[in-house]
């Protein structure tokens, strides 16, 4: 989509920015990545009341225009390139009104940087209840720029936000602003003449940060150093230096723009929750708690959607092999494609049940709460409190929470976070563990309440949540770093969870599960599908003679009415699938594993959660010839699967939970060894990653067999 104008949303964390951007932009939104770095990039758009386009752009939130982390350099990377593809033409820096002085230095550095913009003062509802009350007139006077008031939880204020973008074309005049050249005023004016340019901050900024800019030459990152090392810039001290200047100018400014009349009783009720949730013994007991809950409610409240979409791919299965011409195609998409597709969208409920819970305890504030009450815990484990949201992120995805490390400015905290975050159960291993644990744990309560189903799950996490904590501090030991880490974190208010961004978040979490799992799941089953179904033409005309030559001459019933499932056995066993299967067999042997299973080990290594499609697409082939299979769901075709030659069950608690245990430290994920390359920018952490978690994993699932096999 083309767009007339692009917009870049800026502003500190937790000012409501992401809020903003998805009531600006609605649906219309994607996500990538910045040119050339692995920071997300969330770019949407959004009609003016003027009939013009505007392409919004969500950029990192930033306390300052100094960077402390990869994330908020790119934020002066992007005001600062015009050539760069998300560089803005208007600027709206979104502001938190209940607490203004601190988010007005932002501000301030970015409208002293000479670009279009507009202030916007979020969280409005939140300040006039909190007895604060603010004369935006007399701020956009002093600040000579446009100040919109809005409540985005509410969607207060977003027709005129609209507008006041649609008119904005002014930059801000900062009545009374600092003397940027009092700070290094012969640095600044050699700057200005090397780069070309006019605005004095914009100069002072490159001299701070040019060795964080991709738009600069390796001649001219020289030039600009010989310009710092000849005029003795200290940037330390004039950061400090600026930042008391701009504070003393933002006083001034606010002299009575603002009126607290609650400042007493401003954060009373935070301080009374906070009080018995962040309680050192009660605050643990409150968030296991929670946990369980979340689980337990993974189980009950999807368990009826789950057996509506299981029940519709087995009726669309069996419809379609009675409807459909026989044939390849037909076989190929009933037990390829749909087999495999079935297998991931049965899992659709659980994954939106468990980002809705996820996003309600962000959205109250009370996820930060968790991060701070891990601090002490993880420092003793050799990590520090800002590895605690990476961790966390986890349990949704690794990928984005490996990324997310990059805030850890400490080298050895952010390289531990980065080697055990995968440890943590992510939502694509959420489909295997329901899976094994619907076949061999019963949907039971106990105590009247306490669900074993919902138990066993959150035992999972927490074995994974307990491994990720001791591979950790092994690490603590191994690797040697004399810098020192310290957690700072802003607490947010408690606030009512906006019901509305939970049902975005569901709808973008189970989307994004779908389509990328969905990529992958069919890709696989096709290819699976076809190994599965072709195999040496010499087995095949074997088994094809031995079972034609059982039909001729046999008299025994029993033996003809299971003829085919045993010839589409036998063949399943004779593919090319099979044939790899059996190579890694006596591998996996000692784990309680077959070959079937083996095959699902291979294909999940492009995804956790293909599985659970491996398993739908083998044991469909083999049934495909089985008139009765058709009606069978995949959990009551894998529970009924027997082992050839002992006619045991193969799917026992033993071999459920030594399955569970290996994808549960197994690293199984082509995408994850891949971030961890382009965040590390070696091959050394990612091979010794996944060296570690696959012998973690095979020990782990061997132990578990060995002890639960009668």
């Amino acid at each position: 989509m083309l767009a007339d104008l692009k917009v870049a949303l800026v502003g500190n964390p937790n000012t409501g920015k992401s809020t903003l951007f998805n009531l600006l932009t609605g649906l219309n939104q994607k996500i990538g990545n910045f040119p050339g770095i692995t920071v997300d990039k969330k770019t949407g758009y959004c009609k003016l009341p003027s009939g013009k386009t505007a392409e919004i752009i969500d950029l990192p939130g930033t306390y300052s225009l100094y960077p402390k982390s990869k994330d908020e350099r790119i934020v002066f990377q992007v005001l600062a390139d015009e050539r760069n593809n998300a560089h803005p033409d208007i600027i709206v820096l979104v502001a938190d009104s209940t607490n203004l002085r601190r988010n007005l230095l932002l501000f301030s550095q970015v409208a002293d940087l000479g670009k279009p913009m507009l202030l916007v003062l979020n969280m409005a509802d939140m300040a006039k209840k909190e007895g604060i009350s603010i004369d935006v007139d007399k701020l956009a006077e002093r600040l000579g720029v446009q100040v919109v008031s809005i409540s985005a939880r509410k969607e207060e204020g977003i027709a005129q936000l609209k507008k006041a973008i649609a008119q904005t074309t002014t930059v801000a005049t900062q009545n009374s602003s600092i003397e940027t050249k009092d700070f290094a005023p012969k640095a600044i004016e050699e700057i200005k003449q090397k780069i070309g340019v006019d605005n004095d901050y914009y100069a002072l900024q490159i001299l701070h940060q040019h060795e964080h800019l991709t738009f600069f030459t390796a001649k001219e990152q020289e030039e600009i150093e010989t310009i710092e090392v000849s005029n003795s810039f200290d940037t330390v001290k004039l950061q400090g230096e600026e930042t008391v200047a701009r504070y003393k100018h933002l006083s001034k400014v606010l002299n009575d723009v603002v009126t607290d009349t609650g400042a007493e009783r401003k954060f009373i009720l935070t301080d009374q929750i906070d009080a018995v949730l962040t309680h050192k013994i009660w605050g643990f007991i409150i968030f296991f708690f929670i946990l369980f809950f979340i689980f337990n409610a993974i189980f009950s409240w999807s368990s009826v959607p789950m057996d509506m979409i299981e029940g519709g791919f087995a009726t669309l299965t069996e419809w379609g092999h009675e409807y459909l011409p026989a044939g390849v195609l037909t076989d190929l998409l009933l037990d390829g494609v749909v087999a495999g597709l079935g297998g991931i969208i049965i899992f659709i409920p659980q994954i939106a049940v468990l980002f809705a819970l996820i996003s309600i305890l962000e959205d109250t504030g009370y996820m930060a709460r968790v991060t701070f009450m891990m601090d002490k815990v993880m420092r003793k484990f050799g990590l520090s409190g800002k590895s605690v949201v990476p961790m966390i992120g986890g349990i949704a995805c690794a990928v984005p929470s490996i990324m997310s490390a990059r805030n850890i400015e400490n080298w050895k905290d952010r390289i531990i976070t980065i080697m055990v975050t995968p440890l943590i159960s992510c939502s694509a291993r959420l489909p295997v563990y329901t899976l094994l644990i619907s076949l061999v744990v019963p949907n039971e309560k106990v105590l009247g309440f306490l669900n074993l189903q919902g138990l066993a799950l959150m035992g999972m996490y927490l074995i994974s949540i307990a491994a990720a904590i001791l591979v950790a501090l092994v690490f603590k030991f191994i690797l040697k770093a004399k810098e020192r880490s310290y957690f700072i974190m802003e607490l947010p208010v408690y606030r009512m969870p906006r019901w509305k961004n939970v049902l975005f978040t569901m709808y973008e979490k189970s989307k994004a599960f779908v389509v990328e799992a969905g990529k992958v799941i069919i890709a696989i089953s096709i290819i699976l599908w076809v190994m599965s179904t072709y195999g040496p033409s010499q087995r095949f005309e074997a088994i094809d003679a031995k079972y034609n030559s059982i039909e001729a001459t046999s008299t025994d019933s029993v033996q003809l009415a299971s003829l085919e499932r045993d010839r589409a056995a036998e063949k399943l066993e004779n593919s090319y699938a099979g044939i790899v299967g059996k190579v890694i067999e006596p591998a996996i042997k000692p784990l309680g594993y077959d070959w079937k299973i083996g095959i699902a080990l291979i294909t999940s290594f492009a995804a956790r959660e293909a599985f659970v499609g491996t398993m739908a697409t083998i044991y469909s082939v083999e049934g495909a010839e089985d008139s009765e299979a058709g009606e069978l769901r995949l959990r009551d075709k894998i529970a009924a699967a027997k082992d050839p030659k002992t006619g045991l069950p193969i799917f026992t608690i033993a071999t459920a939970f030594s399955l569970m245990l290996f994808y549960a430290f197994a690293m199984q994920c082509m995408s994850t060894v891949a971030i961890v390359y382009r965040e590390t920018k070696s091959w050394k952490w990612p091979i010794i990653q996944l060296v570690y978690m696959t012998v973690m994993a095979y020990v782990a699932a061997l132990i578990a067999y060995q002890l639960l096999s009668p």
